[in-house]
């Protein structure tokens, strides 16, 4: 055998010097000038063309023989024993303390974070009239009733008050369409929304007076598909005409607790992109009436698209009533952080309790039922202020008018202007051609009559939203979207709403958090189908091999752009939706995951060609396989004849030092650089039960890296790019080293299982702490409950009591309990217990250690890796949750540590920024929960202590020292908010955090107050890589032979570590729908950062530029020929930029780019 390997090796080493010498025989037939000029002054073409053909055989020849050289490589590697050693020549050991240290690859990486980027978060603000941290401090929250108007006051007026400047009134017709709630969203649009919109065509063209408005592009698109060109112009004649407008213009109107930035941003983008090509309009005002309280990130992200002005409507009844008292209902909502005004915009909060008319024409829903004319008598609707409502007509129009007018008057005393919003609608109103004439001639009699009765000193008409808030600025002598004299600042949110009592929607925080997880999976696999897509497209035309490239890849890239859309809608990612709609949503989620996959594979197998002429496609062919669906990772199956390659794509646009992990069926598992140096590999066992290994597959824990770096033990993996690895079935080398698992058992009979050749320990558990560390972290944990009880960084003497506990919140015992939407406990949380001491596992290794405790309704598993910066300075918390045996419970995480954050703590809007929050003992516990979709924090003049989030869920910190999450909910009735139906359709959920301790830099004792606070730079680092896994794409065998792969890098250098790339998007073809055009969308996020925290090396070079960047130079292998200022949905442009430029970006702005790319 080694006589063949010997003779392979010789055979190989005369073939390639056989190749060089051919080459440089060639080299110099052309080159040399002598035999030029014996030519007679040009070498012959013939000749020229014959070493062409050569050339060409010549490079066919290597390519057919790259195999035998990949062999050869493969046997030299297996005779070299001293191969198994990483190139520094160390090997991994374990120091005094137990920790293990590894051959790192020595290279310096630094972190330059200006001092200028770190003026931002100390900068003072520009002070706003309206701050909700004081709304909030000042309200007693008292629900006093007031009459008419239960939750507001007695309104009064003067008679006269109108002669000088008459009242303006825009009714404004409107059908809220919900994409899935009762039903799903294909049986909303066959039972109602088609109607409402073929109705529409017809009523709305019988007279131009009429008006309306919608909001949910993604019913508008579906009917628009099957309309005929007839009816599509038709359509698009009203909207043209200013008779129907598109309000927001989202694929939906999204919810703004749950959802992330991303996902608003590119569902906002969808619907925008599609009225652009269909329709040539641009919305101009939002449109938020259903959202379950409101965010300070939606106003920004409409601004930052060209709207001018929004509505909202769900806001706690409290600060509707003081607002209204204070006549500041309309404002200019600004951002916490902007120290100027650039981020204002005016909005209008609608002051009563609902959207349907008996609450929109004034302050007494009796009378204004009564101009509810689908609630005519004989319909199925009735008013249940037992007065209904009588059609207009000539004996009746004088009273009827007078009784409107005066709740007209009486809600325009509550705003600072003459003009007055009526919007006209509910849900899923209009369906029938019947209502259209109930509503438009009964109110056109009503306006009639008073706009030819000049006494009444009013203007009636129907508007649209638009048309409102124009007149607000006409009569206030300012441009659109300008500030008009003395309307109020605001900045802050609206979280948590309440729509009555003490009935707080804190609830939908957490609701099916499954899909709240499954949702950030798919965003996270989106935005990496995009990145690739984009860039292997602008690869392939730049080597003219757009042709061969499957673009069709572009359908699946929409049809996941819309699914994500969809699921954004305010009765899905909240988990409100009846069960069967909800496996609607699922199976979209999985179809588009699925096929999100396809595009990355697609693009990741052009990007790491090494020699693209022999690129090919097959559809049915792929060339990589992903991550099954049944199973969070794929079995590569390692064999003797040869490597099985592995592509990893890392989706942060930093470069990434990490533990990757893969299941293989072989426990001699060998991993290589692409340039063939040995990685340290951690063997450790797939369990199939709390003590029970399985015998077929491992867990390989991998640290990759980059070729490119001369690393002797972990290097990169380059930011948003690809980078390949190979696994070899071999021999045991030192530098596979196998885990030490230890099973902490209660001595009940429990008994535990090994597999050869992975070593298993077991002994009965005590109480004693035990601890794990790693170089950067040392982690107490209970010996009684096998859960964290305190951390210690290696730079900190002190050991610092971070306690994990769980606890449970039933549901009240009265008429109103908890549901989908609302969370009615039954008093203060109590500790979760069991009769049963829980098994604990405990796992240690030179690359991962961690502790997983069973519990009969969940597990957690603490991991921490030892690994330089960010992936080593964090805890990886998993907590699997299946509550299916319980009943009326809601399972919460608690940490417990000796933090003094008194009654602050820090939560995220949608991702984007922080929020601070104070706990108020004036409001019940339900009031005092927050959504927090990314993280959240509680913080002293010493620590901080950051909870970071995979998934959306509720927090809260319920006493100092304290930071709560709540995991699932399992809830057996309706909350009588329409659904009809608890939460019983629960599924064993794997919540996912990182647990990070920052001290505070010694002379930065300060602690943020006032309405801002930003995470560390190592905060937002740690969001990333959990955000955005590491994805494996193992290369399928190929009979034929696997071509030279070679990693992807596609930038030139690093980008500023304060920068995000939100998106790089594919624009659509305008005619073809289903290629992209050569146009892409760079979205850039510059984050504000907090320097006060000590931040550790990150592992990588990372630098700050005061927030410039060159993108002409940034794409390695490319060229940019546009680069082009647009609005954030890419429906503004600014005139385009030298391709030279560099683009500026302020702390915490959201820019977007027009690029071609080639």
């Amino acid at each position: 055998m080694k006589l063949k390997k010997q003779v392979t090796v010789c055979g190989g080493a005369i073939f390639c010097v056989a190749v060089f010498s051919l080459y440089l025989m060639l080299d110099r037939v052309q080159h040399d000038p002598a035999r030029r000029q014996n030519g007679g002054g040009n070498f012959p073409r013939s000749q020229i063309s014959v070493l062409q053909n050569r050339i060409e055989q010549l490079e066919q020849l290597l390519e057919e023989n790259h195999q035998i050289i990949s062999h050869i490589k493969d046997s030299v590697l297996e005779l070299t024993d001293t191969g198994a050693v990483s190139p520094s020549g160390q090997l991994p050991f374990r120091s005094a303390n137990g920790s293990w240290v590894l051959p790192f690859d020595g290279r310096p990486t630094f972190l330059s974070v200006k001092p200028q980027d770190c003026q931002f978060a100390q900068g003072r603000r520009g002070q706003t009239d309206l701050q909700m941290l004081d709304v909030y401090s000042l309200l007693k929250f008292d629900n006093v009733d007031g009459g008419v108007w239960k939750q507001g006051f007695e309104i009064t007026y003067e008679p006269g008050e109108w002669d000088r400047e008459p009242l303006q009134v825009f009714v404004v017709p409107h059908s809220h369409n919900d994409p899935g709630w009762i039903k799903t969203f294909d049986k909303y649009y066959t039972d109602q929304t088609q109607h409402i919109f073929n109705n529409m065509l017809v009523k709305l063209t019988e007279d131009p007076r009429r008006k309306f408005i919608w909001s949910e592009i993604s019913y508008f698109a579906k009917w628009w598909e099957s309309a005929d060109m007839h009816k599509q112009e038709a359509m698009r004649k009203l909207i043209l005409g200013g008779q129907l407008e598109m309000v927001t213009g989202g694929w939906v109107m999204s919810d703004e607790a749950n959802v992330h930035y991303f996902a608003m941003i590119d569902q906002l983008i969808e619907g925008h992109q599609w009225l652009e090509k269909n329709v040539g309009v641009t919305p101009r005002s939002g449109w938020a009436v259903d959202p379950f309280g409101h965010s300070a990130t939606m106003p920004y992200l409409l601004k930052r698209a060209n709207l001018t002005s929004m509505l909202i409507q769900r806001v706690h009844y409290s600060i509707k009533k003081h607002f209204a008292s204070s006549r500041s209902l309309e404002f200019m909502w600004r951002q916490a952080w902007d120290q100027k005004s650039g981020t204002d915009i005016f909005c209008h909060m609608m002051p009563f309790y609902s959207y349907d008319v008996p609450h929109t024409c004034g302050p007494d829903p009796k009378i204004c039922c009564q101009f509810d004319f689908k609630r005519l008598p004989g319909g199925r609707v009735n008013c249940p202020w037992k007065v209904p409502p009588r059609a207009v007509v000539e004996a009746n129009v004088a009273e009827r008018a007078h009784l409107l007018l005066d709740q007209y008057r009486k809600k325009s005393k509550l705003f600072r202007s003459k003009v007055v919003l009526v919007p006209l609608g509910d849900d899923f109103r209009y369906d029938k051609a019947l209502e259209w004439d109930q509503q438009y001639l009964n109110y056109q009699r009503l306006f009639d009559y008073m706009n030819s009765h000049p006494e009444m000193h009013v203007q009636a008409q129907f508007g649209t939203l638009t048309e409102y808030f124009t007149a607000v600025y006409k009569a206030n002598n300012v441009p659109q979207g300008a500030r008009p004299p003395d309307y109020p600042v605001l900045s802050g949110d609206f979280f948590a709403y309440a729509d009555r009592e003490d009935h707080y929607w804190s609830g939908y925080y957490t609701s099916r958090p499954f899909y709240k997880s499954m949702d950030r999976v798919l965003e996270s696999h989106l935005r990496g189908a995009e990145i690739l897509f984009s860039l292997a497209v602008a690869h392939a035309r730049h080597t003219g091999m757009e042709g061969r490239y499957p673009t069709s890849d572009y359908t699946l890239l929409t049809d996941a752009r819309r699914t994500v859309a969809l699921f954004q809608h305010h009765d899905a990612i909240t988990g409100t939706a009846k069960e069967n709609v909800v496996i609607d949503y699922g199976n979209r989620l999985l179809h588009s995951l699925q096929g999100l996959k396809r595009v990355i594979i697609n693009a990741a197998h052009f990007l790491v060609m090494k020699n693209k002429d022999v690129y090919r496609f097959y559809q049915t062919e792929p060339f990589l396989e992903t991550l099954s669906n049944n199973a969070l990772r794929t079995l590569i199956e390692l064999d003797q004849s040869g490597p099985r390659y592995l592509v990893l794509f890392n989706p942060v646009e930093q470069d990434r030092l990490c533990v990757v992990t893969v299941l293989v069926n072989s426990a001699r598992v060998r991993v290589l650089t692409e340039d063939g140096q040995t990685l340290p590999v951690q063997l450790s066992a797939q369990w199939s039960s709390a003590s029970q290994m399985s015998a077929e597959v491992f867990q390989v824990c991998v640290c990759p890296g980059l070729s490119a770096v001369c690393a002797s033990f972990m290097v990169r993996l380059p930011a948003l790019g690809l980078a390949v690895f190979h696994l070899y079935d071999s021999a045991d080398t030192p530098m596979t080293l196998r885990s030490e698992t230890l099973l902490r058992l209660s001595g009940r009979g429990q008994t535990a299982h090994a597999v050869d050749p992975l070593p298993l320990r077991s002994q009965t558990a005590d109480p004693q702490p035990f601890y794990t560390s790693t170089q950067s972290l040392t982690l107490g944990f209970s010996g009684t409950t096998g859960l964290l009880e305190s951390i210690r960084r290696k730079d900190d003497p002190q050991e610092l009591k971070v306690q994990i506990q769980f606890v449970t919140y039933g549901t009240r015992s009265s008429k109103d309990k908890s549901g989908a939407y609302l969370f009615l406990p039954d008093g203060k949380a109590k500790p979760y217990s069991q009769k049963e001491p829980p098994v604990v596992r405990v796992v240690e290794g030179p690359l991962f250690s961690e502790v997983v405790a069973f519990y009969q309704h969940f597990q957690q598993t603490i991991r921490i890796h030892n690994v330089p910066g960010v992936d080593g300075l964090s805890l990886d918390v998993t907590t699997m949750v299946d509550i299916r045996e319980q009943s009326n419970k809601e399972l919460a995480m608690r940490l417990v540590t000796d933090i003094q954050n008194d009654d602050t703590f820090y939560t995220d809007l949608n991702g984007f920024q922080m929020q601070p929050r104070r706990r108020f003992l004036k409001l019940p516990l339900q009031a005092n929960f927050y959504p927090i979709a990314s993280q959240a924090y509680i913080q002293d003049s010493q620590h901080r202590l950051t909870l970071h989030s995979a998934q959306a869920l509720g927090a809260t910190s319920l006493e100092s020292g304290q930071l709560e999450v709540i995991l699932d909910r399992r809830l057996m009735q309706d909350d009588n908010r329409g659904l009809g139906q608890g939460l019983k359709d629960n599924k064993k959920t794997a919540n996912r955090f990182r647990l990070l301790l920052e001290s505070r830099s010694t002379g930065n004792k300060v602690v943020d107050s006032g309405p801002t606070s930003f995470p560390s730079l190592l905060s937002h680092l740690t969001s990333a890589i959990l955000n955005h896994e590491v994805i494996a794409l193992p290369v399928l065998p190929k009979k034929r032979g696997i071509p030279p792969l070679h990693t992807f890098a596609p930038f030139t250098g690093a980008l500023p570590c304060d920068f995000h790339v939100i998106n790089l998007r594919s624009i659509q073809h305008q005619q073809d729908t289903h290629s992209p055009s050569p146009y892409t969308a760079l979205i850039l996020h510059r984050k504000g950062l907090d320097c006060g925290l000590e931040t550790p090396n990150p592992g990588f070079n990372c630098t700050t530029t005061e927030g410039q960047l060159g993108l002409s130079s940034l794409f390695r292998n490319l060229d940019l020929q546009l680069l082009q200022p647009v609005s954030l949905s890419l429906m503004y442009s600014s005139p385009p930029m030298a391709n030279d430029s560099s683009v500026s970006l302020e702390p915490m702005e959201i820019s977007a780019f027009r690029l071609k790319l080639r």
